[in-house]
């Protein structure tokens, strides 16, 4: 399964379970929410603006996502902790990923993703937005 689809999964079930009111997010959870929907928007910006810049600074637009979810992770318990951990699990491949040419030294185990990776993963980080931004408006 790709990330984007996980990451629609996980916040189809975010919905279904705030609808179902089997999960009420608290102030605290909104407020959480709020500010990491936009956290992430800063990080990545439409579509369009992604794909015209360099593929250093996309990677570096990617981790500062999964940067922003860590810290909104650390903030939390509960349901919302749970969802930011399986976001954050999903986006994971992303740290393993590297921008440069490797040259002659070793790059720990860091690969060269193809560019339509890129454009999944940054689709992933919309949709984590969105769906963050649904549950700040709970």
């Amino acid at each position: 399964m790709d990330m984007r689809t996980a990451i629609d999964d996980l916040a189809k079930e975010a919905e279904r379970l705030i609808r179902e009111r089997a999960w009420v997010p608290s102030h605290h959870d909104c407020a959480v929410a709020e500010k990491a929907a936009a956290d992430l928007q800063a990080a990545i910006g439409t579509a369009q603006v992604q794909e015209m810049q360099s593929t250093v600074d996309r990677l570096a637009h990617l981790r500062e996502a999964i940067a922003a979810v860590a810290l909104a992770l650390a903030h939390v318990h509960g349901r919302l902790a749970w969802f930011l951990g399986a976001a954050a699990t999903i986006l994971t491949p992303v740290l393993h990923w590297r921008a440069l040419p490797a040259e002659d030294g070793s790059t720990f185990g860091a690969v060269t993703p193809e560019p339509q990776q890129y454009a999944e993963a940054e689709d992933a980080i919309r949709r984590l937005q969105s769906a963050l931004a649904d549950i700040a408006a709970d």
